[in-house]
């Protein structure tokens, strides 16, 4: 198990996607590729089942396996963190114990979301799973509808095994945690750059870098206000309906992986292809996972 002082130096961690193949199981061919080219890219971690992988999608038997694939073929060469969270405590720890003998190095924790609890109820759940091993807590209150506050996440903070918040409360949020020690890595793609260089984030967990992770790399390696702002129409594209839709067409319509989305996620309109083709075809070819981006073909498309 990696100490929580190696976790912390990681600034560019991909949120991974999963891709299927056309009978809409997990494509391992596919996903060893998407990794190797994050791995080539200098991209030092992934969490793998997160929202943009589709746990919430899987059944745990899938899951606990791609985070049990992941650790096997990839562990020695970049840090596997799990999305092992869940809104049971129970299930939580359940697939949390299995994560960590499967070999991943730290697990990704969230608030129970929809059967929502008290205050203490949160700090009790997240304990217990901190208990196990590293952690990052995640606070995605579009998502949970909880906001875990400052007073939640300076109490875990004192936690051995807590290494620190993927926060999407902006980055006031953030330079507040960095001032006192407790690390954070930027959630939304958008305000990472800033983040990472105005407002001392340790990084960022990101989206964009699926498709574009030599570009991520660089906003994260070092100060680029144009580049930044050259990338802001693409990231505002890749969130234009609900992660992970947009990167998902995209993935699709460069290539990279098969045509094929689990329900209920479709894929974006044709007009809305349009605007992400324009987008990705302006970057060099060599940057883009997959290449030259064309619109989905819907005689091929599979809904599954």
């Amino acid at each position: 198990m990696q100490s929580v002082q190696t976790i912390k130096k990681a600034s560019l961690i991909t949120a991974i996607k999963t891709p299927y193949t056309m009978s809409g199981d997990i494509d391992l061919k596919a996903y060893d590729k998407l990794v190797e080219a994050q791995i080539a890219a200098g991209v030092e971690g992934i969490v793998v089942g997160g929202t943009t992988g589709e746990g919430q999608l899987m059944h745990w038997e899938e899951h606990l396996m791609l985070i049990a694939h992941s650790a096997s073929k990839f562990g020695d060469k970049i840090l596997i963190i799990g999305n092992t969270g869940s809104n049971n405590t129970r299930e939580a720890i359940k697939a949390t114990e299995y994560g960590f003998a499967s070999g991943m190095h730290a697990a990704l924790q969230i608030n129970p979301y929809y059967g929502r609890t008290s205050t203490a109820g949160v700090q009790a759940h997240f304990n217990r799973v901190l208990d196990i091993g590293p952690a990052f807590i995640y606070n995605v209150p579009g998502r949970t509808g909880q906001d875990l506050v400052p007073e939640i996440i300076e109490s875990l903070a004192k936690h051995k095994h807590f290494i620190g918040v993927k926060e999407c409360a902006g980055n006031e949020r953030i330079a507040y945690y960095e001032s006192r020690g407790i690390a954070c890595w930027s959630g939304n793609d958008d305000e990472a750059h800033d983040s990472r260089h105005i407002h001392q984030s340790h990084g960022v967990i990101s989206v964009t870098s699926n498709l574009v992770p030599g570009l991520m790399r660089r906003l994260m390696d070092r100060q680029d206000a144009a580049l930044n702002e050259s990338l802001q129409p693409l990231m505002n594209w890749l969130f234009c309906e609900p992660n992970p839709i947009a990167i998902n067409s995209a993935l699709i319509m460069t290539g990279a992986v098969a045509p094929v989305f689990r329900l209920p996620y479709v894929p974006l309109s044709e007009q809305q292809q349009q605007q992400g083709l324009a987008l990705i075809n302006s970057l060099a070819e060599k940057e883009v996972i997959g290449g030259k981006a064309t619109l989905i073909d819907k005689t091929l498309l599979k809904l599954v």
